[in-house]
């Protein structure tokens, strides 16, 4: 008979704290989204108050509440930088995902002489779905036809096409709206959406987007040569221009080659993605504005780092709550005054947490941002983008003490205002090589260097990877074949073939 005893094994583990949570939380939030989160706190919790507090005192005064008061959290204003991803209560695992951004901190070395910081709204896109239904409503369609146009338009991807037959769309019609209609009248609605503006928009495919907006330059300009041999060629030659087979196309057309080139100007002028006359996504209802949560401004020719609190208001615990969880201190202890004193308790421990959450953001944001600037100074001073030096996250980690993660964390979705634009902090972040003379250079260099190439090469008989590897050498950049034509695809740029011009 086996003998079954029990072991007792110690084991360490870590976990993520509510308030570790609430940082982190608020740290991945830009400016406009905090605003957002402010507001939502401020229904949800009475203990929380927007202004300053007339007492001037955000934290509650142990002297006055016994054992059973409330007692805040330790604060985060000793001085002393600390990372809040970095704590005995803080698990990685039960928190970050490789997609999510990090935390950090940093104390404010500069406060504008204004407490009123200028936003610098900016559209980041517009909704191509609400200008298309617009235009809905300009046509004849019955009332029954709009609904169903302005559900097919939900069909549209993000280039401006429209990929699903017409047995798809009724099919997922007749699914989804329960609306039964035969597949002519689905194609007289599709094919008056296909008429809306930008022209292009809801094609099948390449070809179909670009006969639409030749069609449309043709009723402008009916007696254009170069928009008719462009029309004919897309039309009857389509798959053979696309493979560059440009002899043939001239034989069987019998065009000289200046008018096909002609033709071919007007063709590669036309918009490949329809949509993207609109920077937003399709399926956005609104326009997304950019507010900087940073701007750098020159004072006593000294950079400094401001940070954009905006709408973002003042918050202090009630004066209220604490009177009444110093009233109930008072009383008789008894099953009703202690549930009292439990829920008090735990709106003003929600309270404090969360302005101490928005504190340490604060001060994490303006740590990370000045450690970027000092970092790129010079970009900052000239705008210049070969005035950027390579620098990654570890890099900002060294210089703050937070770790990677929390720099990750900290620049995406966060938006510096400069004077020369908006930038997004993941701008600034960028590889490095070493070049010929064994400095370092940033990635960001090497491909504007490619990208001058290119644009100054000659188009009858554009560079070929293995001729840009060799220019490239020839600057003091020895890069291999296959980082010339990943550089290439990350620019947008063909291969050599698919750039050549007759």
């Amino acid at each position: 008979m086996q003998k079954v005893g029990l072991q007792q094994t110690l084991t360490q583990t870590t976990k993520l704290s509510p308030t570790q949570i609430q940082v982190i939380r608020m740290l991945e939030l830009p400016s406009i989204e905090l605003n957002q989160r402010i507001n939502e706190e401020l229904q949800d919790n009475p203990a929380l108050e927007e202004g300053r507090d007339e007492m001037d005192d955000l934290s509650l005064d142990n002297d006055t509440i016994d054992e059973e008061g409330y007692m805040p959290e330790d604060g985060y204003d000793d001085g002393r930088q600390r990372d809040p991803l970095q704590n005995e209560d803080f698990n990685y695992e039960q928190y970050i995902s490789d997609d999510e951004t990090p935390s950090y901190m940093l104390h404010q070395q500069y406060s504008p002489a204004d407490d009123d910081r200028r936003e610098v709204p900016i559209i980041g896109g517009s909704s191509l779905i609400e200008e298309l239904k617009a235009q809905v409503y300009l046509t004849k369609m019955t009332k029954p036809q709009r609904h169903v146009a302005k559900w097919v338009l939900g069909n549209i991807d993000d280039d401006g096409y429209l990929r699903r037959t017409t047995e798809q769309l009724v099919d997922d019609l007749m699914f989804q709206e329960q609306i039964n209609i035969t597949d002519e009248e689905m194609e007289e609605i599709v094919r008056q959406i296909k008429l809306f503006d930008p022209p292009g928009i809801a094609s099948a495919n390449l070809q179909e987007c670009l006969l639409r907006q030749l069609e449309v330059k043709l009723e402008e300009d009916p007696n254009s040569e170069s928009l008719a041999f462009a029309h004919a060629i897309i039309e009857r030659y389509f798959e053979d221009f696309s493979k560059h087979h440009f002899d043939k196309i001239k034989q069987r057309l019998e065009l000289s080659d200046e008018d096909f080139q002609e033709a071919v100007e007007e063709i590669v002028h036309l918009n490949q993605k329809p949509a993207n006359a609109f920077t937003g996504n399709v399926y956005e209802t609104q326009r997304e504005t950019i507010i900087p949560d940073f701007t750098i401004e020159e004072r006593d020719e000294e950079l400094y780092v401001v940070l954009n609190t905006g709408d973002i208001p003042e918050l202090h615990v009630s004066r209220d709550y604490k009177d009444m969880l110093e009233e109930y201190n008072r009383q008789p202890k008894n099953q009703e005054s202690r549930e009292a004193k439990t829920f008090i308790k735990q709106k003003l421990d929600a309270a404090q947490s969360f302005i101490d959450a928005i504190k340490q953001r604060n001060e994490t944001l303006m740590t990370t941002m000045t450690a970027i600037l000092k970092a790129q100074y010079d970009f900052f001073l000239d705008g210049e983008e070969t005035s950027l030096k390579p620098m990654v996250l570890q890099d900002i980690a060294d210089r703050t003490g937070y770790d990677v993660s929390t720099i990750s964390r900290v620049s995406n979705s966060k938006y510096v205002q400069t004077r020369f634009g908006i930038y997004p902090l993941k701008y600034f972040f960028s590889e490095s090589m070493t070049n010929a003379e064994g400095d370092e250079v940033s990635t960001r260099e090497i491909k504007k260097m490619l990208q001058e190439l290119i644009d100054n090469e000659d188009k009858r008989s554009p560079l070929t990877d293995e001729q840009l590897v060799e220019f490239m050498g020839h600057h003091g950049y020895p890069i291999a074949r296959r980082t010339i034509a990943k550089y290439r695809d990350l620019l947008g740029i063909p291969v050599a073939r698919l750039r050549k011009r007759i």
